[in-house]
């Protein structure tokens, strides 16, 4: 059996990737040419070269595939060209399908996200049955996912073999880019961030994300989502469990919301005009509105999916992004790192 996983390069791709490549045989992943592909060294896969975007080659990729990790994404809160986060995402999973479908592959597992399902809720916490619409998704990145997403949905509606997970906040180790969540643990390493905001959001140690896609390619059901959660903690809370391995006080500010909005629109400005990207993303924070609290218990039962502690995951994620240069050395001299 040959399973083919794409965006192996990326965070969440690269651990279920790992997590695979020592388990099963055949593992194969679909690289662009530009891909960096150092992270995959030393990993048991067969590389094979394509783009989401052009069919051809998703149909060699895909030749004796009878399982796929669909896992890539483009997960940026800005692009100067927002249209290039949906071929990525919309385009490129309906490619993959269609040339899944004609492969005749046997179980399609799509990496979601939680942005899909954690809008506000009435009564509880939103689960996988609470509905939601396209204009409640904030940016393109949420709106590309939740339209890439009902287009698995109804693929498996139709009898594709499809599986949809849907990972709260990974945190962990090799977040190389790093992501948006990976940003926020940085720049308080860097001492960037000295205060907070009101908000929240549901955190889980990317190791088990990987492990909770194994176990919905073997034990979900078709047509179904699964959250992939931890802990759900505001954003106070997670900067203290950053700060306890990192060895420094955690921010005791709680900036207004209207005030992180203002600055927010301030710096999109000046960076639209300079053509880069802001380091406080607008999408980031109109997000921050909203704490992205979630019920994680169907992947409880039904796939058997039992995260470990999200403390140990964070300590793990602070002292790789350490390790590896992400904090400038007069910062590391002010602390300690457990």
């Amino acid at each position: 059996m040959t399973t083919l996983i794409t965006g192996a390069t990326g965070f969440i791709g690269w651990h279920v990737t790992r997590f695979l490549s020592e388990r099963v045989t055949g593992v194969r992943v679909l690289v662009r040419p530009t891909s960096q592909l150092l992270a995959l060294e030393g990993l048991n896969v067969d590389r094979v070269y394509g783009d989401l975007r052009d069919r051809t080659s998703l149909s060699k990729a895909l030749d004796g595939v009878s399982e796929v990790f669909h896992v890539a994404a483009d997960y940026r809160l800005w692009a100067k060209n927002p249209n290039d986060i949906y071929e990525t995402n919309v385009a490129g999973t309906c490619n993959l399908i269609e040339a899944s479908r004609r492969a005749g592959v046997e179980r399609f597992v799509y990496t979601s996200s939680v942005a899909t399902i954690a809008v506000p809720a009435r009564d509880g916490l939103p689960d996988e049955r609470t509905p939601a619409r396209l204009d409640q998704m904030i940016g393109h990145y949420k709106r590309s996912k939740f339209m890439a997403e009902q287009e698995v949905l109804e693929a498996a509606v139709k009898g594709f073999p499809a599986v949809v997970v849907n990972p709260t906040t990974p945190v962990g180790p090799a977040d190389w880019k790093p992501t948006p969540t990976g940003r926020i643990i940085v720049d308080f390493l860097n001492g960037r961030m000295p205060a907070y905001i009101d908000t929240g959001f549901n955190v889980v140690g990317v190791e088990d994300v990987a492990e909770g896609h194994w176990l919905a390619a073997k034990q979900g059901r078709i047509g179904q989502r699964y959250i992939l959660g931890g802990r759900n903690m505001t954003l106070k809370e997670f900067l203290t469990a950053v700060a306890a391995p990192a060895g420094r006080p955690a921010p005791r500010v709680r900036l207004p919301y209207a005030l992180a909005l203002a600055a927010g629109y301030t710096e999109n400005l000046f960076c639209s005009v300079l053509g880069r990207e802001p380091r406080i993303p607008l999408e980031g924070v109109r997000m921050a509105k909203h704490r992205m609290f979630v019920d994680c218990s169907r992947a409880t039962l039904e796939l058997g999916f039992r995260p470990a502690g999200v403390d140990a995951a964070i300590g793990r994620a602070v002292r790789w992004y350490i390790e590896n240069g992400y904090v400038v050395r007069s910062q590391l001299r002010s602390a300690e790192v457990a």
